[in-house]
């Protein structure tokens, strides 16, 4: 079942907007009932081999298109987004999604997600804070799209932060928080754990949604303003 996303796409800018929603699926399967027939001598892939950033729209508040760079990349770090609802940090799985973990450090570090709001919060079947996106419309992106990383076995328990999508390999700037133990189809790159803040978030959901898209999936009626997103390194 689709879980629509929050507004109609706007038309100023004349550019094919998708959505970036997330899927929500009344039975989880086992991975290994729908993943077909195994391939066990085929070495998974090399977290970052092939990151690479492609040009795309739209390109709301564009700050560039990152360059990929491993060192850099490899780094470990926190980002604290500092919301009008409190501070809520994050540790970034660098070793597991090193391309997603460089975009969002990028974007954060050109200040990007400033002055923007998270909007949507679903409260229903799949407990998530949806955010990143300049245009508060679901349909925002930073101008470029790159390949989903870390889905073998990718699980959605409360606190984990994952990148929202249109489709395979369309991650942008649009990213989600799990505020309670969620079941996703691995299909949404998990790329971060809170680790200050969940209760911030709790909060948030306490406060409940406007059903504009469907009962129990809307704009949080507590307004979560970023004020900054601080990367810290270690």
């Amino acid at each position: 079942m689709t879980i629509m996303p929050s507004t109609t796409p706007r038309k100023a800018r004349h550019v094919k907007r998708a959505h970036w929603s997330l899927l929500a699926v009344a039975t989880i399967l086992p991975l290994a009932a729908t993943s077909g027939t195994a391939v066990a001598d085929t070495p998974p892939p090399t977290p970052g081999a092939s990151c690479t950033y492609t040009p795309a729209v739209p390109a709301d508040n564009f700050k560039g298109i990152p360059v990929f760079d491993a060192k850099k990349a490899a780094q470990p770090y926190r980002a604290t987004l500092r919301t009008g609802q409190g501070a809520i940090t994050f540790e970034a799985l660098t070793d597991k999604a090193p391309c997603t973990t460089f975009s969002f450090r990028f974007l954060a570090e050109h200040d990007y997600f400033d002055r923007s709001h998270c909007h949507r919060l679903t409260t229903q079947r799949i407990y998530v804070l949806q955010c990143g996106d300049p245009t508060g419309t679901g349909s925002g992106g930073p101008g470029y799209s790159f390949p989903d990383e870390n889905l073998t076995g990718a699980t959605y328990p409360a606190g984990t932060v994952a990148m929202a999508n249109a489709g395979p390999n369309t991650n942008g700037s649009q990213f989600f928080f799990a505020w309670k133990d969620t079941k996703l189809s691995p299909a949404y790159t998990p790329f971060g754990r809170v680790t200050a803040g969940l209760d911030v978030l709790q909060k948030i959901a306490a406060g409940g949604e406007d059903d504009q898209n469907n009962p129990g999936d809307g704009f949080p009626n507590l307004p979560v303003n970023i004020r900054h997103v601080k990367i810290s390194t270690r």
